[in-house]
Parts: C-alpha cells; structure tokens; sequence
C-alpha cells in the first residue's frame, strides 16, 4: 500500500508545482487581491461565543436549534415520511393536481425563458417534482459532497463523519419547512414564469403576520447574501476545485491555467443559463442521476472491496466522534463544529437556497414539495457525504495523512508533501481503483457544472427580486457570474473556502427568522395535503 500511496503522490505532487508557478503571474494577483475580503467576511460571519468554555459559531448554533425544533415540532416528519416523499417523486398522488385550486397569479413580465414551454402548465409552476428535485440536488450536491468532506476529516478525524450525518438527518426537516413556504408564496405571471424563493416568503409571509417592514428587510439582506453565496459557494468554489482536479492530473503549467479553465467553464455554463431554469432544468434532470451513479458506484465499489475494514472505519467514527484522536482544539466540540459546518454548506439546509428551485415546482399544494424537499440532504449528506468519509478513512487506515495538522486547507501527507480538498479524496479513490483519479475527475466536472447551473438561477432569482425583470438586469447578472467563474478557477482553495463557507452560511441569519415566525403555515399546509393523500387511499 505504501508504494502505491507515494506513486499516487508523486501523481498529483504536480500540483504543488503547478501552484508555486501559476501563483507567479495572474492568478497570484488576483488572489493576493481576493484573500483579505474572504478573511475578514469568514471572521464576521462565523463570529463565536463561548459555550461551557468552547468557541461555537453562533450561524451553527441557530442552525442546530432550528432544525431540532422543526424535527419535533412536525412529529419526525423527516423519518415518518420519508416514504411518502419518495411516492410524491414517483408522481402517486399526481392525479390530486387534477382538482387544481384556483390560484390568482401576479401579472408579471416573462423574462429568462425558453419561448412556447410554459402554454400548458396551468399556471402552476414551470417544472415537475423531479426536475424540480434535480436542481435542487445539482445545487447541493456538489465538490462540497467530495472536497469539503476531506477537509473536514482531515481536520477533525472521522468523528466529524458522525456530525455531518446528524445535521442532515435534522436539516431534513428544515428543508420541508422551507420549500413548503417557497412554493405557497412565490409568484406566478399570466404566462407561467415562477419568481420564488425565501426573499417572496419573507416579505409576502411576515407581511400576513404584520411585520411587513421586517419581511421586506430580511427579504432584501437575504437577496444580496444569495447573489454573493451565488458568485461564491455555488460557483468560485466549484470551478477551483474542478479546475485543481484538472491541472493536478494532468501537470499542466502555466501563469494562468486556472483562469484558462475558468473560462471554458464559463463558456459551457453561459450556453446553459441564457435559457432559464426550464433548460436548466433539463440539463440537471440528465447530469444528476448519471454524475451520481458514477461518482456513488465507485464509492461503493472501493467500499465493498475493503469490507473487511469498513467496521473498523464505522468504529473510528463513532468512538472519534465523542473522543477524537485529531489534535483538533476544542476536542469533540471542535470535531462536532466541522462536521455541521461541512454539511451546512454541503446541504444548505437552513440557507433557502434551495427553495428557490423548488418554488418552480408544477404544483397546487406547497406541502407536496415540501415533502420532496427534505429528501435532499438524505441523498447529500447521509447517502453522498458519508461515502466519500468512508472512501477517506478506509485510505487513511495506515496513517498517509495527519489528522488535525491542516496548513491553508491542506493536509500534511507522510512524505512531507501538503495536499487538501479533492486532491484528498482523489488519492484515495486512486489508491484503491488504479486509473480511477481520472473517472473522479469527470464526476468533480460534472458535479462542479451541475452546481454552478442551479447557483445561476438561485442568485438570478435574487438578482431580479433586488433589480427588477428587464432584460439588462438579466443580462448584467449573467456576466457578473460568468466573471467569478473564471475568478474561482484562478484563487487558492483556502480563499474560496473562507468566502464561499461564509456566503452560504450568512443566509441562515434572515432565512431561519423567517422559518420560525412561519412554521404554523407550513403546519396548515402540511395537514391539508396529508388530509387528501389520505383520502385517496380510503377512495
């Protein structure tokens, strides 16, 4: 195993070269230019308070709390009905959209569409519970699922395995609480174009509670949080590590190769988003399933053919999670805090973003989606997240990298050398499946391209609520964007990862103030839709 390892170092070693030199051109300038903004946003909002003498972010904190709120307050409903969720996808109760109830639709313009695709949809929405699905699994599950997964082992140990999956199984029911209320208060035009998402539920559902001037408040400070999340987690971070991915396998050199490669993404990505989330759409309902069955079945392939020491990697998880071998500070608070930290923005299960997508659902009852919603960070974080730990850690058992000693988001590998994020999980694929670096990095393409679409629309969606549905706004936003895809490409992965954690995460201050003054709706609209599956089943 150990020549194997050092081959597969001195494969991906390159990378470090490739660093030092592309960070003597372009690239370094625009990283020197980048790095003091994300440090001092990460500081601002990862802003801790002491705890029994810990130092815990007060954006996670809020985010645990609520999500254990709604998980009792909706009595499980992430456990109890998960089944029906999977039906509700399936399309099982579809034939209860037939008693459509008259909705009144804004009178909007259309813009951002493809023409002659919304004649027939009811005004009800503009794609299926599927696609609609799709997009929103594109937008979350993404690099975050296969970087930020090794950075957080690799600085907190397998124990913090253990934490990523408690927050997604709790993140569940926040995401129902959420795209419940996307699709009851978005906006529908005469023509079918849906503008939804938490910036419609914050100020059109708090405004039903009398705390207009709060509700357009938090509508607007979210609106601006999610374009920068857009430019930031949802797009920088995905074209850095796919394009690290990139140059690390294939040596390439230069002083500005990542921002070469930026721009062939934003080239494909623009091809995609000028024909708005029914395209997009589209394309995710392809990429998902087939990004997902490869980057999963290799997975479970090197899982299974190391399955004489998955107890032992379950066994570190758990005994790491309370008692942690990392020389992490903090000790298990520490190793607690990155593993929510990492499936907050891996799930974004508090962050609204995914409401977004979901309010363009082709549905009359809000609740319905609701549903659908919450299997997101099930497939994410559970399924997703906790393969790629396992792969880590079953590649870890002979100690190829310390746990807790982590410089600038890279670990530091037995000969010497520092390597993190997806070159990580890249080596450990690599050490079980010969040649199997190159498959991850189609899938970290794929994964990267498939988030970047869904990101587009969320911060397009945002962009339109702050400035209008013209043609120029849409027009303005879309090259902002193509902009910091380029850009991400040519940051280091400790810069992106400061922003782009930050960004995510400073959603959760307006969206979960919204969340917890409207929790009673979404129960209503939950019992009405339960009600009728009910009484299809006694029909």
């Amino acid at each position: 195993m150990c020549t194997s390892l050092f081959l597969n170092l001195e494969l991906l070693s390159t990378l470090q070269i490739v660093t030092s030199s592309a960070e003597k051109g372009l690239d370094e300038k625009i990283n020197d230019s980048f790095m003091p903004f994300a440090v001092w946003w990460e500081k601002l909002i990862l802003a801790e308070i002491g705890i029994l003498g810990y130092g815990i972010p007060v954006v996670l904190i809020v985010l645990i709390l609520g999500a254990l709120f709604f998980t009792i307050y909706f009595g499980f409903v992430n456990i109890r009905h998960f089944p029906t969720a999977i039906q509700v996808v399936r399309g099982k109760y579809d034939e209860l959209e037939r008693e459509k109830p008259k909705l009144k639709p804004a009178v909007l313009e259309i813009d951002g569409d493809l023409k002659g695709t919304i004649k027939d949809e009811g005004h009800l929405g503009e794609v299926n519970h599927f696609q609609a699905l799709a997009t929103a699994v594109s937008g979350t599950v993404g690099l975050g699922n296969i970087a930020l997964v090794a950075v957080a082992i690799s600085i907190g140990g397998p124990g913090a395995t253990f934490w990523m999956v408690l927050a997604g199984l709790l993140g569940m029911s926040t995401k129902f609480v959420e795209c419940t209320l996307g699709v009851r208060y978005r906006d529908i035009d005469k023509s079918g174009t849906v503008f939804g998402g938490p910036m419609y539920y914050l100020s059109r559902g708090l405004k039903e509670k009398g705390l207009g001037h709060l509700g357009r408040f938090l509508a607007i400070v979210f609106a601006v949080l999610c374009v920068g999340a857009s430019f930031g987690g949802g797009n920088a971070f995905q074209s850095n590590q796919a394009a690290a991915q990139i140059i690390g396998l294939f040596g390439l050199t230069g002083s500005a190769t990542g921002s070469i490669i930026g721009f062939v993404f934003a080239v494909l990505v623009g091809i995609v988003i000028i024909g708005g989330i029914k395209r997009i759409a589209k394309v995710t309902e392809k990429v998902v399933p087939f990004m997902a069955i490869l980057y999963v079945g290799a997975a479970l392939f090197i899982i299974f053919s190391k399955i004489d020491l998955v107890d032992e990697a379950f066994s570190r998880i758990f005994s790491e999670a309370f008692s942690p071998k990392a020389t992490i500070t903090g000790g298990f608070v520490g190793v607690m805090i990155q593993g929510f930290r990492r499936a907050a923005f891996s799930n974004e299960a508090g962050a609204g973003s995914a409401a977004i997508a979901h309010s363009a659902v082709n549905t009359a009852y809000p609740a319905s989606e609701g549903l659908v919603g919450l299997l997101e960070p099930f497939i994410d974080t559970v399924l997703v997240c906790t393969m790629t730990a396992i792969v880590i850690i079953l590649f870890n058992m002979d100690g190829a990298f310390m746990y807790g000693d982590v410089v600038n988001g890279q670990a530091l590998f037995a000969d010497g050398s520092r390597l993190g994020g997806v070159n990580i999980t890249s080596l450990a694929f690599e050490d079980s499946i010969t040649g199997s670096s190159y498959v991850l990095m189609v899938a970290v393409c794929l994964f990267a391209f498939s988030t970047i679409l869904s990101w587009s629309y969320y911060g397009l969606q945002a962009w339109k609520y702050l400035f209008g549905r013209g043609k120029l706004t849409d027009l303005t936003y879309k090259v902002l964007f193509l902009i910091f895809t380029v850009l991400g490409a040519a940051i280091t992965l400790d810069a992106v990862i400061k922003f782009s954690d930050a960004m995510i995460l400073a959603l959760v201050f307006p969206n979960m103030i919204g969340l917890l003054i409207l929790f009673p709706n979404v129960k209503a609209e939950f019992s009405k839709y339960m009600t009728l599956i009910s009484k299809k089943k006694t029909d």
